[in-house]
């Protein structure tokens, strides 16, 4: 009996010491957490110095070792965060993430640099980085909690990140890049009214950039357009629309969207016919005469030339008797 009770303590000893001299142990620093370190490795990427540090975790990303490069990376944060190093560490972590496809903890993690070292040599870097991790959610890629479950693509997310690019530096290169984006992540997620404002902030903010200001009022138009054709009877929505477009050719004569916008508006003007029309009937129907001669009214003078415009001045005249009586 004691020699049994003998084994299974030696047993039990083995199995204490075993994730020590296993190949793939975790060891936990006082200050720095846990961390995964191949067997017989341990410390030899720990550094007394900062600078000596940041050296070593750029040596493992050079070498795609990216969570080597991380977990030294990291070291220089959480050991010496007073250093001159630290800013370049936080980068270099934001790169780790991304090179891992966590894009959404690479994008806080670069925003971490940025508010904190605004100076910093990687602050434009960092910047277009975190426009180009935008884009991919706004081109579809899957959100993911906590960096791992994926949890379907997101508008509002990317949207919320070109917000905050545009926060980081409304007069940065990437700001008007990423102003736009605001407005095309809204637009995607059929959010016309946010999208409308982000292209018209994208407009006015970046007036003296010809590029910016003709896409922007382009797409307002467009974002106007598709709202008004969702909308029953929303002939205002279909006006701002035929405005901005003109607006759009007035001011930008030779791009090679003109066509594009004459042809909006063209359809635009046939809809806003038709939609007076139908309301006209609507209220003829109700015996609303008054009203009914309005819309009819409204429809010759919108397009005196249309097929709705003979129909229109037809049922004014039918509607002449009527209107007399009313009066009396």
């Amino acid at each position: 009996m004691s020699f049994r009770r003998f084994f299974l303590f030696l047993a039990f000893a083995f199995v204490l010491l075993l994730p020590f001299r296993s190949p793939a142990p975790i060891y936990y620093t006082p200050g720095e957490g846990w961390y995964y370190e191949p067997y017989g490795q341990k410390a030899d990427w720990q550094r007394p110095r900062a600078k000596d540090q940041l050296q070593v975790a750029e040596q493992y990303f050079k070498a795609a070792d990216y969570s080597g490069a991380l977990r030294a990376a990291r070291r220089v944060i959480l050991v010496f965060p007073l250093s001159d190093y630290v800013a370049d560490a936080e980068y270099l972590t934001g790169r780790c993430l991304e090179a891992q496809g966590k894009d959404q903890a690479a994008f806080h993690a670069y925003q971490t640099m940025i508010d904190k070292y605004p100076g910093n040599h990687y602050y434009e870097d960092a910047l277009w980085r975190q426009y180009a991790i935008a884009n991919r959610l706004l081109a579809g890629e899957w959100t993911k909690l906590w960096n791992i479950v994926p949890f379907f693509p997101s508008m509002d997310t990317a949207a919320n990140m070109f917000n905050e690019i545009v926060t980081n530096g409304p007069y940065s290169d990437v700001a008007p890049h990423a102003q736009l984006r605001v407005g095309a992540a809204h637009e995607k997620a059929k959010d016309y009214d946010l999208a409308v404002k982000a292209y018209g902030t994208a407009a006015d903010r970046y007036h003296d950039q010809p590029v910016i200001a003709a896409d922007a009022i382009f797409r307002q138009g467009v974002a106007y357009y598709r709202q008004a054709s969702k909308a029953e009877y929303d002939q205002g929505t279909a006006q701002q629309a035929i405005e901005t477009f003109t607006d759009f050719i007035t001011l930008f004569p030779d791009d090679k969207r003109v066509s594009q916008a004459q042809k909006a508006i063209t359809i635009l003007k046939a809809d806003q016919v038709r939609g007076a029309f139908e309301v006209a009937k609507f209220y003829e129907d109700s015996k609303k005469w008054d009203g009914a001669a309005v819309y009819y009214n409204q429809v010759v003078q919108l397009d005196p030339n249309s097929s709705y415009a003979a129909l229109a001045r037809q049922r004014i005249e039918v509607l002449k008797p009527r209107l007399h009586l009313s009066e009396n």
